[in-house]
């Protein structure tokens, strides 16, 4: 048995060296390199916080003005983020139907970021303490403050439940459609106009126009959630359906042939509110029943369109209450 130089039990190794081991297959080294930034919770599906996100998301659909997503219904705008104490306190008075409150760890409290915590909590609102570097992310030149206010995209309702909506009340149809209105402070100004003088809806073309974002809530103070509000995708072709169905197509310009002294406007009508400086566009002017001016005793040569509006909704109202 001297001869033989194994031992009994000995595993012998056959093609490798001494001190060799048998690799990982880089499993090890993936193991320990980083996973980025964590998500936010409201991006985790089964986190807590995604839940009551997705259910107030799914509440808000519900609110006149939001409709729920039928045929002809759209989403077109992503969520929208507002960043600074005022803005955010001031969307949250409004009103506006916010997802989620961020506020970064370690920010510094005072009277606007304790009401907007105290509202959003009111509202059932998530509210999340996020890294501020989440809420640089978010901001071009990191003016957060320390908080921002998630918006969702607003739902948009079709152009067709806006005669339907008035007709069900069976009330004569007044409608505002907007003509080149870019600044969403005019949109919202515009639909609070509309909602205090018993309109029954704005409609918006899809493009070159004001959208509803949360300046545009903000400046309607909350009337945007009981106003339907409709996105046309061709603004003229959607007057001109309406013109066949009976409703009245009137523009409003300052050199226009008919007065509001002289216009009726208690049968079923659509005021169409072009811009300041550009006014009506050539086909959507050329598509209206009449051009209606406004009578004013100063030298002014226009008013703002969301004032124009209003004071001609005003007068429709009276004459339709009288």
């Amino acid at each position: 048995m001297a001869g033989n130089s194994s031992r009994r039990g000995a595993v012998r190794k056959s093609g490798t060296k001494k001190g060799q081991v048998a690799g990982s297959g880089g499993q090890r080294r993936r193991g320990l390199e980083g996973r980025g930034a964590t998500p936010p919770a409201e991006a985790r599906t089964k986190h807590p916080a995604a839940k009551r996100a997705a259910k107030a998301s799914r509440e808000a659909e519900k609110q006149p003005g939001r409709g729920r997503q039928t045929a002809g219904r759209k989403v077109l705008d992503g969520p929208e983020t507002v960043l600074g104490r005022n803005p955010v306190v001031e969307c949250l008075r409004a009103g506006v139907p916010a997802t989620a409150l961020y506020v970064a760890v370690g920010t510094e409290s005072d009277d606007r970021l304790k009401e907007s915590v105290q509202r959003a909590a009111d509202a059932g609102i998530s509210i999340l303490e996020v890294p501020r570097t989440d809420l640089d992310r978010l901001s071009a030149n990191g003016l957060h403050q320390g908080i921002a206010l998630q918006v969702p995209p607003y739902r948009y309702a079709h152009p067709d439940d806006l005669l339907a909506e008035a007709r069900k009340h069976q009330e004569a149809p007044l409608l505002v459609a907007l003509d080149n209105i870019t600044d969403p402070r005019n949109l919202g100004a515009v639909v609070r106009s509309v909602a205090a003088f018993g309109g029954h809806g704005v409609v918006i073309p899809e493009r070159r126009s004001a959208a509803v974002t949360a300046v545009a809530w903000r400046t309607s103070a909350g009337a945007a959630a009981r106003l339907p509000i409709a996105r046309a995708t061709n603004l003229t072709r959607t007057l001109k359906d309406w013109a066949s169905k009976g409703v009245q197509v009137v523009g409003l310009d300052a050199g226009g042939d008919t007065t509001l002294d002289d216009f009726d406007g208690s049968g079923p009508v659509v005021v169409v509110v072009g811009s300041e400086g550009k006014g009506l566009s050539r086909l959507v002017r050329e598509n209206c029943d009449a051009i209606l001016s406004i009578p004013m005793a100063g030298p002014v040569e226009s008013l703002n369109a969301s004032v124009a509006a209003g004071v001609v909704l005003a007068d429709i109202a009276r004459r339709r209450r009288s």
